[in-house]
């Protein structure tokens, strides 16, 4: 079986062992990038090269909203998983595919459209226009190849696969760079070739996840009947995926602000900061890709009501941040002017210490980040989205709020503490949110077996009895997954209450047992039983 379970096992092995393909598939991508940028700067020269990169704002606003829903479209899919209900799972991939596959049709039609307005307005040089255009409408016509791999591997991830994933993004990004040198250097193709290269390699991926499903995750198929969707069960997953899409917007949207301070302050601030932002992609791949690890955890044991292994999970998920953010930040504040000389040459000093600076004052706070990454992939993973949509608007405004007023009072500097400010804004809110839903858990009832973890009908279109073939459970299992709550989440709901309370009552403080597992003193209330049909 290609599918894993994340609710057996050592809380921090399942974790650590479900990111390490999360790590190496970021790793990959972030290779890909600097190869492709090499490959036409030195074929097409520094002009083509800064085409490709005036796209780079627009095209992460546009598809980096898309990937986010579909991320989020996948949650869904891990709980139902979690709680053995099959059916949940089938019907789930289904309404995920059926929005996927519209927000796809939306964006390869309307963006194409918009791409050459937009640039203009955000005031492209006329000598990059032409080429951006191209390179932009290319990779929106694409847009459909970008968005079903992105959903196929987030619902393989959610069944516990992160391997799979990772070796067709292998494949996929050595396809690109071939591509990219065949298309570019012998065929001469131009900008268009490059971002030809990355959508025909998109949709090989897409063709691989495709046979990998048919063939090896029969979990995963859906049936005639599953095509067969509600309005509510669409609505529950655009609930969940449209705010993981608004931050990856937002958080394109301060990417863009940040570009129009540093543009005022020259040459060397722009390729310091751009430098200084490809060390600092890879070196936050971990703390990132464990934040995604914690999301999928979350889901499948909120699914199988295994609420005390969930707060054991985040809370060694959190250790693991703090020793990963302390090993990042010692390895970049040490050697952080070599790394960015590696880039830049030996002739740039001002570059370098700019760039340095960047480095050192982003590492110190790497275990902000780390805390912001796990808190806010729990969250996610138990359905709320008020709060890590509230984290997305604080970065926004703290990182243009940097750009804008203390790159103005201290230039490079201040828009460099952008980042930092983000990141602490964030957690300032995230503790406190999940301190509430992890007393939340602590007050819940964790019952026997997997899918009696909820009462109440069935959110993907009512309760049956399924055969487990997941590896689950040994036994037949009843699909009785609780719906997640529309428009204003029920979670939503409950977290607002919780951080308006002035204290917790003492008899709510979880106190540890003698596995290790958290339980609340209060004797929790049990659900009242629901028929089963």
């Amino acid at each position: 079986m290609s599918q894993r379970t994340l609710t057996v096992g050592s809380p921090w092995r399942v974790i650590l062992l479900f990111t390490v393909p999360l790590l190496i598939g970021n790793l990959v991508q972030q290779m890909y990038h600097v190869i492709d940028a090499m490959v036409v700067g030195n074929v097409l020269g520094v002009t083509s090269l800064a085409a490709v990169g005036a796209t780079g704002s627009l095209l992460f606003l546009l598809l980096g909203f898309a990937w986010g829903m579909t991320s989020g479209f996948a949650i869904p899919t891990a709980q139902a998983f979690g709680a053995g209900d099959l059916r949940g799972v089938r019907r789930s991939v289904a309404a995920g595919a059926l929005l996927s596959a519209g927000v796809s049709i939306f964006l390869t039609i309307v963006a194409p459209l918009i791409a050459r307005p937009v640039l203009v307005l955000l005031r492209t040089p006329p000598e990059l226009l032409d080429q951006a255009t191209t390179f932009a409408v290319i990779s929106f016509l694409g847009a459909g190849a970008t968005m079903f791999f992105n959903f196929l591997s987030a619902i393989i991830r959610a069944i516990g696969d992160s391997r799979t994933p990772l070796i067709f993004l292998v494949i996929a990004c050595l396809m690109n760079v071939v591509l990219v040198v065949a298309f570019v250097a012998w065929l001469g193709y131009g900008v268009g070739g490059a971002a030809l290269a990355t959508v025909l390699s998109q949709l090989l991926s897409v063709v691989l996840c495709l046979l990998f499903v048919r063939r090896r995750l029969p979990v995963l198929h859906v049936q005639r009947e599953d095509w067969r969707v509600t309005r509510a069960e669409l609505g529950h997953h655009l609930h969940l995926g449209l705010p993981m899409g608004f931050q990856a917007s937002i958080i394109a949207i301060g990417t863009l602000a940040v570009q129009v301070a540093l543009n005022t302050l020259g040459a060397d601030a722009v390729a310091a900061y751009t430098t200084a932002t490809r060390v600092d992609g890879l070196a936050i791949a971990f703390l990132a890709s464990l934040g995604l690890a914690v999301s999928t955890f979350s889901a499948q044991n909120y699914g199988a009501g295994l609420m005390d292994r969930i707060r054991v999970g985040v809370r060694q998920s959190l250790w693991m941040s703090v020793a990963g953010g302390l090993a990042l930040a010692a390895v970049l504040i040490t050697a952080g002017g070599p790394i960015v000389r590696s880039f830049v040459g030996n002739d740039a000093e001002g570059v370098v210490d700019m760039a340095h600076w960047f480095l050192v004052t982003n590492g110190s706070l790497y275990v902000v980040l780390g805390v912001l990454f796990v808190l806010r992939g729990a969250l996610q993973g138990l359905g709320y989205t008020l709060v890590p949509t509230l984290t997305g608007v604080i970065e926004l405004v703290m990182r243009v709020g940097a750009a804008i007023i203390l790159g103005a009072l201290f230039g490079f500097t201040g828009i460099v503490w952008g980042n930092p400010l983000a990141w602490v804004g964030a957690v300032v809110l995230l503790v406190p949110a999940w301190r509430a839903a992890r007393l939340k858990l602590a007050t819940t009832a964790t019952p026997s077996g997997a899918s009696a973890a909820f009462s109440g009908p069935n959110a993907f279109g009512g309760s049956d009895t399924v055969k487990d073939t997941t590896g689950v459970g040994d036994n037949d299992v009843h699909a009785d997954a609780a719906p997640m709550p529309l428009g204003v989440s029920e979670a939503d709901r409950d977290m607002a209450v919780s951080l308006l309370a002035n204290s917790v009552p003492d008899e709510y403080e979880p106190h540890d047992d003698a596995h290790g597992l958290r339980h609340s003193t209060q004797a929790s209330p049990q659900p009242s039983p629901q028929p089963r049909s």
